[in-house]
């Protein structure tokens, strides 16, 4: 009787994981953003004749990933994401919510400022099969700064997402919980969970 308890006590109960959608877009905006802070990062170097072209992929990106933020903050407004872990520490859960507050307001003013840079250095948006010109005159002023603080907030944005890649890898190979699995489809972890499901039977 007892052993039986004991045993249900130490299985692992089957993890709640974010929904298909929320790991889509969470996986494809952190590739998005990666993609677009390094060429935006490399557009320095990059031959005179191609920087433009290079510019507006850049652009295109930063749009996407804005558009994509709408509907993240739209699917996370309506529905619940799981609850954190209850073996995850008490300081881990005070500074989770206001670091994903400070990543989803950097993912929302990174390109809204870029698009003020892009604009107000009179540049066209093209699509290749359609062009955005905003008439909007040269303003030097305007983009520099913009430009500025667009790289600025860059920085900021990708320092707290290496931030967020080294927690959650701390929580999945060191403290070993499943933070980490949560945001992953199950077939991903699903030896995972089953060693850890052998070996506290084993316990």
């Amino acid at each position: 009787m007892n052993s039986g308890s004991s045993a249900t006590a130490n299985t692992p109960t089957e993890t709640v994981r974010y929904t298909g959608v929320a790991q889509w877009l969470h996986w494809t905006m952190a590739v998005l953003i990666l993609f677009s802070a390094g060429l935006g990062l490399l557009l320095d170097g990059w031959p005179k004749a191609s920087k433009i072209f290079m510019i507006n992929i850049h652009a295109q990106i930063g749009l996407i990933v804005l558009y994509l933020f709408v509907v993240r903050v739209w699917w996370r407004r309506t529905h619940t994401p799981p609850e954190l872990p209850p073996q995850v520490s008490e300081i881990s859960r005070r500074v989770s919510h206001p670091a994903h507050m400070l990543i989803y307001v950097l993912m929302l003013l990174t390109p809204l400022v870029g698009i003020v840079a892009f604009v107000w250095h009179g540049r066209v948006l093209d699509f290749g099969f359609y062009s955005i010109d905003f008439g909007v005159k040269v303003n030097s002023p305007v983009y520099h700064e913009a430009e500025d603080i667009h790289l600025y907030l860059t920085y900021g944005l990708l320092a707290l997402v290496g931030g967020h890649a080294i927690a959650a890898l701390w929580h999945h190979f060191v403290s070993r919980d499943p933070v980490l699995v949560r945001m992953l489809p199950a077939r991903f972890s699903a030896k995972t969970e089953a060693g850890k499901l052998v070996e506290a039977r084993s316990s």
